[in-house]
């Protein structure tokens, strides 16, 4: 369903450069119910609009259902957003016109498309658990109310692909857990492709994959485990070595010479039972021991 190669993106202004994506690859087969996961700043917003046909790669490689959306004109770009992609956004308000009830929310696209389908309409609001609440507006409807709305717009026009950005980020523990249990629903009933991105890993135990980006390129973690579960905590330990050997601790020198050595440091190299340390001059550095009494209690 998706394939990227060498994907960059370069954000330029008068006189700065942001590199947003640095390389990136990816497959996505089709029928996958999958996430992306990575910290703020990391592209991978910057990835879903560009599969999204919002943004375009200033170089690489980017197919979608065998659709070449870097040949694309303006034209192809429109029919390819109305047709082949479902977006649900974290803020309700790009989703959603307030005026509307649930029903015309859903109706929209279908009359942008050109026809006026108002059974798919309830099909879909049913399929998305709010067969009671077709008649209301938006502000008699809850946020996670609201959120299946968008979803059910984003599916108004039978798209290949279902792109979420951070699509609980605004919800309840509860009420994404509901959310995620209508993607992995919708995903297995009618077999369409469903992409979510989010920062918490957390969210991603309910995908059948979970790709990583970190620094605008897609981590090595793209291989399937037995456990999600184990899957996210090998990545936190991952980050967290990775954290372990770039870290470097400082400690203050007053004017009179006197430091303070971090704790951790007292404990592992065998001065913390000493009240005096050995102080020798190597190579240009200054490098301490611990004094006698440390060495004579072992």
């Amino acid at each position: 369903m998706i394939r990227c190669e060498g994907l960059v993106k370069i954000y330029k202004t008068a006189d700065l450069e942001v590199v947003a994506l640095q390389g990136l690859d990816m497959v996505v087969e089709d029928g996958e119910l999958m996430a992306i996961i990575g910290n703020s700043g990391s592209g991978k917003s910057t990835l879903l609009n560009m599969l999204g046909g919002l943004d375009k790669p200033s170089a690489g490689k980017l197919l979608v259902d065998g659709q070449d959306l870097l040949a694309f004109g303006e034209k192809e770009l429109v029919a390819y957003k109305r047709d082949t992609v479902g977006f649900v956004w974290q803020n309700n308000a790009r989703n959603l016109i307030p005026y509307l009830t649930a029903m015309e929310n859903v109706e929209l696209p279908m009359l942008l498309r050109g026809r006026r389908r108002r059974e798919r309409a309830k099909e879909l609001l049913e399929a998305v658990g709010l067969g009671d609440r077709m008649r209301n507006r938006l502000s008699e409807l809850s946020g996670g109310e609201q959120q299946r709305v968008a979803i059910a717009i984003a599916l108004a026009n039978n798209p290949r692909l279902l792109l979420a950005d951070e699509p609980t980020g605004s919800l309840d523990t509860k009420t994404s857990n509901q959310v995620l249990d209508l993607f992995r629903s919708l995903n297995r009933s009618i077999g369409i492709t469903i992409v979510i991105v989010t920062h918490d890993p957390q969210l991603a135990r309910k995908v059948d994959r979970v790709v990583q980006i970190r620094d605008g390129k897609t981590s090595a973690e793209m291989i399937r485990r037995v456990s999600y579960a184990e899957e996210l905590a090998l990545m936190d330990a991952e980050d967290a070595q990775r954290e372990a050997e770039s870290h470097i601790e400082y400690a203050v020198v007053d004017k009179a010479g006197r430091l303070q050595i971090p704790a951790g440091y007292m404990d592992a190299a065998g001065f913390k039972d000493s009240n005096k340390v050995r102080v020798e001059m190597e190579d240009g550095r200054i490098v301490l021991y611990p004094g006698e009494d440390a060495r004579k209690t072992g």
